[in-house]
């Protein structure tokens, strides 16, 4: 899915949210290997970010091409902070409903980036028509979850042990949900 550009002041800087173009393949790439190497709250390790360009410029263009897909890119003054994407369904009986999924260079994470795309992805939601937006996050990442919440999401269910960690140690997943009715509008 293609939305316009959308530029927005937050706090003082310029924040610009647009979809990924085939020109960002390598950039994306470089991002993905840092941000899943800054937390262990992704769900890989930058060991397991091998897709090529020319992989990504197909992965970025089916979600522009994509009537269900977004990948939102946010820029903090013209410098890349991070990705959001809503990833939906196809299925008849699973179409009011899409996944969501964000992640920021630890640098911008604190600073309104990550509610400010999240806000724009819950509004482009609603114009498509969807019903309820899911996500699945670290039950330790705090900062993450106490984000959803202010933003309306719930959790509904815990998958004990769903990452391991080289160490051995397990970490919980959280799922969570907001309905999009009226009712639960900002």
């Amino acid at each position: 899915m293609f939305v316009e550009p959308i530029t927005r002041s937050l706090n003082g800087h310029t924040l610009t949210l647009r979809c990924a173009e085939e020109e960002d393949a390598e950039m994306l790439l470089c991002y993905l290997k840092i941000t899943c190497g800054e937390t262990p709250w992704l769900v890989r390790g930058p060991e397991e970010v091998t897709m090529t360009v020319e992989e990504e410029k197909a992965f970025i263009r089916g979600q522009n091409e994509s009537p269900v897909n977004l990948m939102l890119l946010a820029f903090v003054d013209g410098e890349h902070a991070g990705n959001a994407s809503l990833m939906g369904f196809s299925m008849a009986r699973y179409r009011h409903r899409a996944q969501l999924g964000v992640a920021l260079y630890q640098k911008f994470t604190g600073r309104g980036v990550g509610t400010a795309l999240l806000k724009e992805l819950i509004a482009i939601a609603r114009q498509k028509g969807l019903e309820q937006l899911e996500l699945e996050v670290a039950a330790h990442n705090t900062g993450a979850v106490a984000l959803y919440r202010k933003l309306g999401f719930e959790v509904c269910g815990t998958l004990p042990r769903n990452m391991k960690y080289p160490d051995g140690s397990y970490e919980d997943v959280l799922y969570m949900a907001k309905p999009l009715g009226e009712e639960s509008a900002e």
